[in-house]
């Protein structure tokens, strides 16, 4: 059983057992849509995603680069490497750091 998620994303082929996975479990997404690039994948089923953008410098009348990191859970149906681009959604805490959960690549 496929849910329907509510976001235009291509649904994954493969069916997982996970409870935290938006597809086939029972976590439900609020709030916010993150995208960024995917910097670490150390653990199982967690990732690290590093999102820039620029920050204006009023007093120097220049802009300057600015990072925003952010842990995702990553659900055992969608397949990823690092190096690649990819949307999270906001979720209810799973664990004291995360509170993302990837649902897409781009």
């Amino acid at each position: 059983m496929v849910k329907n998620i509510g976001l235009n994303i291509k649904i994954p082929n493969e069916i997982c057992s996970d409870k935290h996975c938006p597809f086939h479990g029972n976590l439900s997404l609020r709030g916010k849509l993150f995208d960024g690039k995917i910097v670490s994948i150390k653990t199982s089923k967690t990732v690290v995603l590093q999102k820039e953008a620029p920050i204006r410098f009023n007093k120097f009348k220049r802009y300057g680069r600015g990072k925003n990191t952010v842990h995702a859970h990553l659900p055992p149906c969608i397949k990823i490497s690092s190096n690649i681009h990819a949307i999270t959604a906001e979720c209810k805490p799973i664990s004291k750091s995360v509170s993302f959960v990837v649902v897409g690549v781009k």
